[in-house]
């Protein structure tokens, strides 16, 4: 038997990945939509070009299945995080630009929202066993925790501002924007995703953090 070339190694490396990444997209869309226990992997399987066999042979069972979604959905965030260039920024700017860059993310991935929320509702029993959680988390307060460094030697921001704490608040909008928007619609009769008011709570958002970190 023919002993495999390295291009077609390459060729099954990547057929492989694609297989793997079609498989995180519909199942990401499935536990957002079902949640962990509603989702079925026969129905995953289905909507995909493989089988609940080749799922299993690559992720291992559904929970793992549903831990990889969580990880990747949290790991496209934080790739953002890590790769925005705030640090040629001055100090306000940059905490604005990162915080816009949250709230776009956050308004065009509502399926990681709905990951989120569904884990908390397990308590994170899930998210506890990843073994990249360390770095669910670095990413976002290091790029953070910079801004304020520079933006407190340059006596811009207050001194007690916490990485985390900014973190939270910046989070805490872009969550609740989303993933509140039917029953806040329902209640308040005003959609928080209506795109002529967009703008307005983008801008919003930059000058609550900044309101914030510049109070004397």
């Amino acid at each position: 038997m023919a002993t495999p070339t390295s291009d077609t190694r390459e060729i099954r490396h990547r057929d492989a990945e694609r297989t793997r990444a079609e498989i995180l997209e519909v199942a990401t869309a499935e536990f957002a939509d079902k949640g962990y226990a509603g989702a079925r992997v026969d129905e995953i399987a289905a909507r995909t070009s493989t089988t609940k066999r080749m799922i299993y042979y690559y992720f291992g069972g559904k929970e793992q299945l549903y831990l990889a979604a969580l990880e990747n959905a949290y790991s496209v965030i934080r790739g953002i995080e890590r790769e925005v260039d705030v640090d040629d920024l001055d100090p306000i700017e940059a905490i604005r630009r990162l915080a816009e860059l949250t709230f776009d993310h956050h308004e065009s991935h509502p399926d990681f929202l709905r990951l989120v929320s569904i884990e908390n509702i397990h308590r994170a029993e899930h998210l506890a066993k990843s073994e990249l959680l360390p770095g669910l988390a670095t990413p976002a307060v290091d790029v953070l925790g910079r801004i304020l460094e520079r933006g407190q030697a340059a006596g811009q921001f207050r001194a007690d501002a916490d990485a985390l704490d900014v973190h939270m608040v910046i989070s805490s909008f872009c969550v609740f924007r989303t993933a509140n928007r039917y029953t806040f619609q329902a209640i308040f009769k005003r959609d928080m995703l209506d795109p002529a008011r967009r703008d307005h709570y983008r801008r919003m958002l930059g000058d609550l953090v900044l309101d914030y970190l510049t109070a004397r």
